[in-house]
């Protein structure tokens, strides 16, 4: 039985004529991969830079522009196994999407939908609920019981 894979981004287009390419990420920890999967292909990563949304990457196995050109368009999928631990204490957002959000009344909210960043501070959607993703307010991350356990400040919802 093959392993389960985990979809890390897009290869969006190529870059110069020495076989770079430009990969738009899905996941925050892109810039750790060591590898990854075109169609079924194992690709080495030799360097990686960002710039702007996208990551240019020269792969060990290319070195001319035609040999990669055809895959345009395609997933950039990893094995589960290779995905990189988060550090000690934190976790990734594709990791928390699903949990659900309980206030520390014992209210559900329903479910996790997305976490996006405005620059001060991460936000947790939960449905039309936006809740700042700060101490006062998420309390506790349980990810045995896939659950997130919130504190709602006077005001909040």
């Amino acid at each position: 039985m093959s392993e389960a894979q985990i979809e890390v981004g897009k290869y969006v287009n190529t870059f110069g004529i020495k076989g770079e390419i430009k990969i738009f990420p899905y996941v925050e920890y892109f810039e750790d991969l060591k590898q990854f999967t075109i169609r079924g292909k194992e690709y080495k990563i030799s360097k990686m830079r960002r710039n702007k949304n996208v990551y240019i990457v020269k792969l060990k196995e290319i070195d001319d522009i035609n040999d990669i050109e055809n895959l345009k368009g395609s997933m950039i999928t990893i094995n589960e196994s290779d995905k990189p631990e988060p550090p000690e204490g934190e976790y990734y957002k594709e990791d928390l999407i699903g949990f659900d959000v309980i206030t520390d009344e014992g209210k559900n909210l329903g479910q996790l939908d997305d976490i996006f960043n405005t620059g001060a501070n991460d936000i947790y959607q939960v449905g039309k609920i936006l809740l700042p993703g700060i101490e006062e307010v998420i309390k506790e991350i349980n990810p045995k019981k896939r659950q997130i356990i919130v504190h709602i400040i006077k005001g909040l919802i």
